[in-house]
């Protein structure tokens, strides 16, 4: 495979072409799905094929994919992203252009502590199944499901100017909920979260404790049932991990993506408030808070030691005491902002056009335990577990329902509340910020269906995140 791309990205070193670059992905993937106790889905593809071939030329990308690797098919393609590049030239307004980089090489090769693909089914199955039956329907539980997604990607990249990776990993999504009901509205409880997945193997049913939670979901559902809503205008409340990462991913991952900026990306509400001359002046958090991008760290789902441009893996810091310093950008983009290069263009699969992805963006972490956090709370709650969310197409307005919140009085959880709600506009809510637990409780919480583009790419990518407290938050849904 090294040699065939290797081969295929010399024949697009001609004169007429600024920069070329070509992938090649081979894709597994399992699904597992259980509903009500019963398997209702199971289905696989070992050894996908995908190969994606993009070429500058007058300044304008063409691009073309395909899921076979023949010689013939690959002629096809070189010859169809050239003739795309040459006919959207003519209409081009800005020209895309970048300084060049030097040539890198780089090789990783990710293996999970127990690999999906190597498990006996029937291992697996059995596990899922035991998961399944614990939370079937009983008594107020009307519905009910476990699954399990993984994926294996191997990946070969080279471009023109002669840089070079050969990299593979294992991501697992793993989930449970269950669904309560007694005549009336009914409440649901999902562990561990929306924001599940992460780079690994099955190990992660264990590493997330699933079984040891089959039965708090469940009684949690059930109190849910007949549990109070927030009755205040507004309260300092404490997010939890999983809540955060989706917090985090929307109203500032999605946000500070430059291509936006341009209006490159429109649709999945792809514009941004973000403007170039906010950068390096904008408050957009209180003083505490740091983000940062950074595909460099192996434990994430958004490591890697190249993107698909040639960009080697980078940590930038996007917002540092609170400033917005940088963007995600690619090497045009960083190149129009006056910037370096972020390594931050992705495409889920080869036959995919490169965009502008999340990483590994995170929360650095601050000082202290969730325990001690609570305790240094005199007043609100505690929320985690998201339910429904939505947000404007500026990254700006935006309203989040969680399944659960736990009151705390004098700096002690005395109960729980249904559906929480809260909502803001973007700056004020991370000028809000006034704590943040520290390394003991961060770690990474990750999603395989961001989406982004047309057509429709879904990423998988990863928020490093601890808890952290908002003060002042406005959690009334009164009309």
């Amino acid at each position: 495979m090294e040699q065939l791309i290797k081969n295929t990205a010399a024949k697009l070193l001609r004169p007429d072409i600024q920069f070329a670059d070509v992938r090649i992905t081979s894709t597994d993937y399992e699904d597992i799905t259980f509903m009500n106790g019963n398997l209702r889905n199971y289905s696989s593809g070992i050894g996908s094929p995908a190969i994606g071939i993009r070429v500058l030329i007058n300044g304008c990308w063409g691009f073309a994919g395909a899921k076979e690797l023949k010689e013939s098919k690959i002629e096809s393609l070189i010859s169809q992203a050239i003739a795309n590049a040459k006919h959207g030239s003519k209409f081009t307004h800005n020209a895309v252009q970048f300084p060049a980089n030097k040539p890198t090489t780089a090789e990783y090769h990710h293996l999970p502590k127990i690999n999906p693909f190597l498990m006996d089914r029937a291992e697996k199955v059995d596990y899922l199944q035991k998961l399944a039956t614990e939370i079937a329907p009983a008594n107020k539980i009307v519905y009910s499901y476990v699954s399990a997604s993984f994926m294996r990607q191997e990946k070969h990249y080279a471009n023109s100017e002669g840089s070079y990776s050969h990299t593979s990993f294992y991501n697992t999504m793993p989930a449970m909920m269950v669904v309560a009901s007694d005549g009336g509205p009914v409440q649901s409880r999902n562990w561990p979260g929306d924001m599940s997945a992460g780079r690994g193997g099955f190990e992660l049913f264990y590493e997330q404790e699933f079984a040891q939670n089959t039965q708090r979901i469940i009684k949690e559902a059930t109190d849910l049932l007949s549990a109070p809503t927030i009755e205040e205008e507004k309260a300092d409340i404490i997010i939890g991990n999983s809540q955060l990462a989706l917090q985090l991913h929307e109203s500032v991952g999605h946000a500070t993506e430059a291509d936006r900026i341009f209006g490159m990306e429109i649709s999945y509400a792809g514009k941004t408030f973000v403007k170039p001359e906010m950068l390096r002046k904008y408050q957009y958090g209180s003083p505490i808070l740091n983000v940062y991008s950074d595909s460099t760290d192996l434990r994430g789902m958004g490591f890697h030691p190249m993107d698909d441009e040639g960009v080697p893996g980078r940590k930038v810091d996007i917002i540092k005491n609170g400033v917005l310093m940088d963007q995600q950008t690619s090497r045009h983009i960083a190149h129009m902002l006056g910037l370096e290069p972020s390594s931050n263009m992705k495409a889920s699969f080869a036959d995919d056009f490169p965009l502008v992805r999340m990483t590994n963006l995170c929360i650095a972490p601050g000082k202290g335990s969730l325990e001690e956090l609570i305790k240094s709370t005199e007043n609100g709650y505690l929320l985690d577990f998201n339910k429904t969310w939505s947000i404007d197409d500026n990254r700006n307005n935006f309203q989040f329902t969680t399944e659960i919140g736990y009151k705390i009085v004098d700096g002690r959880i005395v109960g729980i509340v249904k559906e929480p709600t809260y909502f803001g506009i973007t700056k004020d809510f991370w000028n809000a910020c006034d704590a943040i637990c520290g390394e003991e409780e961060w770690g990474y919480f990750g999603t395989f269906y961001c989406g982004k583009g047309e057509p429709g790419q879904a990423m998988q990518l990863s928020h490093g995140v601890a808890p952290a407290r908002f003060r002042n938050i406005n959690v009334s849904v009164k009309m």
